[in-house]
């Protein structure tokens, strides 16, 4: 039975809702605030008197905040403290609520949806234990409230923002978006902003004419152009010139641009899904983001989770690259339970792609049972992907070793590390392509920048 805590000091409210939601079968807890916080729950129903600052830091750092919906109810008075709220993942906001039947269907919505995913657990594979919606992998409860999130955007319109970690699987949450959606069966493009030469942004986005500029020798169709109805995905936004964010800007206001050297207009219908590893506030704040680009872009903003915030998932993602490693290797290797023990204790700063590099590394070193010995160091929080660097260590591996191990430091901000090594963020992502540590071909799980 799925659990449903109410938040309120509202006894008539409580009341009311009680009797109500009993008929959607939830397991109904009742607190008074959000400081009581020894609860699970997979729907949250948080009712204040008067939000204030204090009740939005609390939820904030709520446990619950990334595992479950919320959906709050208020007096309709404008408070900003629930606008917050509800741009860090509240679900629903009632306002002024005399017939609670919206609620009740939402709710019943909500246990239906959990009912059905508890059945697909259920009949899951035998070859692997996590759920999967689109692209993406994991089991946990955070994983579900993104799969929900990205199943009701999917049918829509409407821009996408994804923020996240790097590593934490933006451009694989963009793939899924664009497979589930009536887009699928048209292009889907994908912009590594931060990895474009300042001075070709422009061509490369709306394309140019021969002999717009030196060297320009033939025409050249943008990325607007080669999404045509499809999708575009702006990755590293935050890391694209300022100048540029303008004329983007002016492009997603009106569907219109012109290639450069050429005064026709043109009509872009592509989707437009931007993604940043940045906390936007902190990005428009810092300079690194147009505060007017990022309310156009961020129609719906979708957090995603972390590794260390997604339970078991640790496990079972580790479980599952080894399977697949083994298939590809025709062997049969597997964790001793000390090597699964540091995998659950371990942050993972690199999330899901620094756990695959962990586990291929180990798959390799490793005999039959993958042991300690066959991991990397994981004291001081290093990641795993770091190489030690010693005597006789070539020149060409100890850039590699300083280059990620700069990264992890840096929490994998390529701008940051770049600026610690002394390089452009563009050659810093020249050698990350060298080194195979960009985006793969194929994703498992959440595996994106």
């Amino acid at each position: 039975m799925p659990k449903l805590l109410l938040i309120t000091t509202d006894e008539i409210l409580s009341a009311k809702l009680s009797k109500l939601l009993s008929a959607c079968n939830f397991s109904l807890v009742q607190v008074a605030d959000l400081s009581e916080q020894d609860y699970q729950a997979d729907l949250v129903i948080y009712a204040p008197q008067k939000a204030t600052e204090s009740d939005y830091k609390l939820f904030e750092t709520h446990p619950l905040q990334t595992t479950a919906d919320w959906i709050l109810l208020s007096d309709g008075l404008p408070n900003k403290w629930l606008d917050l709220m509800m741009s860090k993942g509240g679900a629903y906001h009632f306002r002024q609520m005399s017939d609670f039947t919206p609620l009740i269907e939402v709710a019943q919505e909500f246990a239906t949806e959990f009912k059905q995913l508890k059945k697909n657990r259920q009949t899951a594979t035998l070859t692997s234990t996590l759920d999967q919606y689109g692209s993406l992998l994991g089991s946990s409860a955070a994983m579900h409230k993104l799969y929900r999130l990205i199943r009701r955007v999917s049918q829509t319109d409407a821009s996408v923002f994804l923020i996240g970690e790097s590593g934490c699987g933006k451009e694989v949450a963009a793939r899924t978006i664009h497979e589930q959606s009536e887009r699928a069966n048209e292009p889907m493009v994908s912009v590594n902003c931060a990895a474009l030469a300042a001075d070709l942004i422009e061509s490369e986005l709306f394309g140019h004419e021969k002999g717009a500029f030196t060297g320009a020798v033939n025409q050249h169709i943008g990325f607007f152009e080669q999404g045509g109805n499809g999708t575009l995905l702006l990755d590293e936004i935050t890391e694209m010139p300022l100048a540029l964010q303008s004329k983007l800007l002016r492009v997603l206001e009106s569907g219109e641009f012109r290639r450069v050297g050429s005064d026709v207009v043109r009509q872009s219908k592509v989707r437009i899904i931007a993604a940043t590893n940045r906390e936007p506030e902190e990005a428009i704040e810092a300079g690194f983001l147009r505060e007017d680009l990022y309310f156009r872009l961020a129609h719906f903003p979708i957090k995603l989770p972390p590794l260390r915030q997604r339970d078991n998932d640790v496990i079972e993602l580790a479980k599952h690259f080894l399977a697949y490693r083994n298939e590809a290797t025709n062997s049969g290797k597997v964790f001793s339970d000390d090597v699964l023990d540091i995998f659950a204790q371990y942050s993972w700063p690199g999330n899901v792609r620094e756990l695959k590099h962990c586990v291929e590394r180990a798959h390799i070193l490793a005999e039959d049972v993958i042991t300690v010995d066959d991991l990397p160091d994981f004291g001081n929080g290093h990641s795993a992907i770091e190489n030690d660097i010693g005597p006789g260590t070539s020149i060409k591996d100890a850039e590699k070793s300083l280059i990620l191990s700069t990264l992890e430091a840096c929490q994998q901000n390529k701008t940051k590390a770049a600026k610690q090594l002394g390089i452009t963020v563009k050659t810093l992502y020249n050698k990350l392509d060298q080194y195979g540590q960009l985006e793969p071909n194929i994703h498992a799980g959440a595996e994106s920048n």
